[in-house]
């Protein structure tokens, strides 16, 4: 018998392609929970963001600040067309989104674990809820997998895909029991987060947006800003947010965040000398040279301390280059992080050195695979996050149904 702990997307990923591999052994996925797939129930505000339409492995490895070099070769076996092949031969069409975000066309989350429970009962596949597994301990000819019942289950191979975030008082997290098999844990740290920014400029203006490009503690992004009742948000904030994870926590959150609110245009002094030129008797604040929103101009051009009744003819040289400086950087307080919405991603897990990706076993103790976030992998938002539990529950599988 193998045995799978973990009941999300690398976890069932492992567990049906197990059996179909090799039906001949019975695969158990134990989920600690009493509802296997929560993520999956809830991601994309229950629409479900199951991958990226990016096929080419080269780039589609940029998204991974951590896992980069490593899920190269894996995604050319079982990579985002792959997936979408995989999820229509279960009766889930997937559909692309301008971003190349892919969902179900059904824009339903209950499509992606219906399809997925389904598969796994059409496998053989014994799920078990409710099971809290207390320890792992290897053992002649496999494992002795110990539950909070009291009960022991033998397995011959194990995968461990529990993800990368602990639940309070379920006993030891995924990172505990890799540990206890001698996995070094890179102690994990929030990734996909909103940044807290309590600052006098951004007052009344949550809900505008603007393409940017944003900088912090030696990490920079570009894409949507999207300003919040607590601060700011939007791909450009997350993808920030995941490639300096680990520096953000270290400064406790509290960083200057670097604005560039024009970042096609290489000066903007130009650019407002021009509108002087050619727009002389408009006002400043509400007649201007950009695709940002009205309200968040006339904010920035209140902060370069420019009277809302000001003319573009009557601007001086100082003001206009105190705005020109705003406009390429604003500098942010921030404060703290929430949460982005369900996106409950972390940087940090077991040492990927440790790990043979092609097979995605331990290198530390035979007959272990690791699966999904329990892993030191995690990507930006956008479907990369599942596509990774896709890729390393798969292969994690077929090396389950190899017999050899």
């Amino acid at each position: 018998m193998h045995i799978v702990i973990g009941g999300g997307p690398a976890g069932f990923m492992a567990a049906v392609t197990a059996r179909r591999t090799d039906p001949s052994t019975p695969v158990v996925l134990l989920e600690a929970g009493r509802q296997v797939l929560r993520k999956v129930r809830v991601s994309g505000g229950g629409r479900c963001n199951v991958t990226h339409d990016c096929d080419d492995p080269a780039r589609l490895v940029t998204n991974y600040p951590r896992g980069t070099r490593e899920l190269r070769g894996p995604f050319t076996k079982f990579g985002p067309a792959a997936v979408a092949d995989w999820f229509a031969a279960e009766g889930v069409a997937l559909k692309s989104e301008p971003d190349g975000r892919r969902f179900p066309v059904t824009d339903r989350s209950a499509s992606v674990v219906d399809a997925l429970t389904a598969a796994a009962h059409g496998a053989g596949v014994e799920v078990r809820t409710g099971v809290h597994v207390t320890a792992l301990r290897a053992v002649e000819g496999g494992f002795a997998v110990e539950t909070g019942g009291g009960a022991t289950l033998d397995a011959r191979r194990v995968v461990l895909a529990t993800g990368g975030a602990t639940s309070a008082g379920s006993g030891p997290s995924g990172f505990d029991l890799a540990q206890s098999l001698g996995h070094e844990i890179v102690p994990p740290v929030p990734s996909l987060f909103t940044f807290t920014c309590r600052t006098a400029l951004l007052k009344g203006l949550a809900g505008r947006s603007a393409t940017v490009r944003l900088a912090a503690a030696g990490h920079a992004s570009e894409g949507p800003l999207l300003v919040t009742h607590r601060g700011v948000s939007g791909p450009a904030v997350l993808k920030l947010s995941a490639l300096g994870a680990r520096d953000l926590h270290d400064a406790g959150y509290r960083f200057e965040l670097r604005v560039d609110w024009l970042p096609d245009t290489s000066d903007a002094d130009a650019l407002l000398r021009k509108q002087i030129d050619t727009h002389g008797r408009r006002q400043v604040a509400g007649d201007h040279p950009s695709s940002l929103p009205r309200l968040l101009w006339a904010a920035l051009v209140r902060e370069a301390g420019v009277a809302d009744a000001a003319r573009w003819a009557d601007l001086g040289r100082d003001p206009r280059r105190r705005l020109a400086a705003l406009l390429k950087e604003t500098v942010l307080p921030v404060t703290g992080q929430t949460a982005f919405k369900e996106e409950f991603v972390t940087c940090g897990g077991v040492a990927l050195g440790e790990v043979d990706f092609r097979t995605m076993a331990s290198r530390v103790q035979p007959g272990l695979h690791l699966a999904g976030e329990v892993l030191d992998v995690d990507g930006v938002t956008g479907g990369f996050n599942f596509q990774a539990c896709w890729t390393t529950g798969w292969l994690a599988g077929n090396a389950l149904g190899d017999r050899e």
